[in-house]
């Protein structure tokens, strides 16, 4: 059994550690400053609990490290629990800033475990079986992609004000939070983003300062793409669209589906997956990470590709924050 210690039990955290206990593949405790908090996670899963990372540290040694603590901490953590010797799953985004990503990289290369960040869309059924159809060549070359994205915010994160989401520095606003997790998937699918034009605003969140809504036009290289976003929409729906050479692709994440339209036919094509919960994407990201830990194919997301897509997260506030467009090099 691998041990596994979750760090922060906030809401994430606490999701990470129900679906790493519902693998029935690992031993999982948990670490918190918190300590109400904790206590009630603790007792809620009968799991160890740890005051302080250092407490943790000093306890045992974890297999694997999970860290779920606001973004601006992400990497530091990350290098600790790499000269600790643990595999790391780090939440996205990666961090907030471009600091530090060189001494992380180094201190994840002398460690030689197992990386990967918790970019859950590398494990909805959907956008995977999405992705191997656009590249088995099917459709040919990508030449355009969009993406329109969003939900009510409040309903899925009641506790939006009081959380790192408000602030920026803590890897709040709908850009970071989560358009990031769109951008993420696109790049996965047609590779990195070399430049951003981003217009973002708060229209309507009570409460917080941050952007909620956000429009941007990119390239994926050669491919022209744009993206839509707002997080006070009554509808929870991401429906992504990608036409190439010979056809079009379809994913609507909401329904769980994706479709296809070969150039000359009429109508879509579809292709769903049976109904999953929530948690059966992160039990599936949870056992894609042990299976990374044990040296077998894993799709999670690695950490190049997040420092990718923190390159977007950062081009796209700069973009919004000067009015003009960043080449993302």
């Amino acid at each position: 059994m691998h041990s596994i210690l979750i760090i922060g039990c906030g809401s994430i955290g606490e999701r990470h550690l129900r679906c790493f206990q519902k693998t029935g593949r690992c031993e999982v405790s948990v670490c918190d400053a918190n300590a109400k908090l904790l206590g009630e996670v603790s007792e809620r899963y009968g799991v160890p609990a740890y005051g302080s990372l250092a407490e943790a540290v000093q306890a045992r040694r974890f297999d694997a490290w999970v860290i779920c603590t606001p973004a601006h901490t992400h990497l530091a953590i990350a290098r600790e629990g790499s000269a600790q010797g643990a595999a790391l799953l780090i939440e996205k985004p990666l961090s907030v800033t471009l600091d530090g990503l060189e001494e992380t990289r180094e201190a994840i290369a002398q460690s030689g475990r197992f990386v990967a960040v918790a970019y859950v869309y590398h494990c909805f059924p959907w956008v995977v079986a999405a992705r191997e159809f656009l590249q088995s060549g099917a459709l040919g070359k990508p030449l355009h992609a969009s993406v329109v994205a969003g939900q009510h915010f409040p309903t899925f994160r009641p506790a939006y004000r009081d959380i790192y989401y408000a602030r920026h520095e803590t890897g709040g606003g709908a850009i970071q939070d989560a358009l990031t997790h769109i951008v993420n998937a696109m790049e996965w699918m047609i590779g990195p983003m070399t430049r951003v034009f981003c217009d973002a605003a708060h229209q309507h969140l009570e409460g917080v300062s941050v952007e909620d809504t956000v429009n941007v036009t990119a390239r994926h290289g050669d491919v022209l793409a744009s993206y839509a976003m707002t997080q006070f929409q009554a509808a929870n729906e991401a429906v992504f669209e990608i036409h190439c050479e010979g056809g079009s692709l379809k994913i609507e994440s909401h329904a769980q589906r994706w479709g296809s339209m070969k150039r000359g036919e009429t109508a879509w094509t579809w292709n769903t997956t049976a109904p999953l919960e929530r948690d059966d994407l992160f039990i599936a990201q949870a056992n894609a990470f042990l299976n990374g830990m044990e040296g077998k194919t894993c799709a999670l997301s690695t950490f190049e590709e997040a420092v990718q897509t923190l390159r977007f997260n950062r081009a796209a506030l700069d973009s919004a924050a000067t009015g003009l467009p960043i080449t993302i090099s």
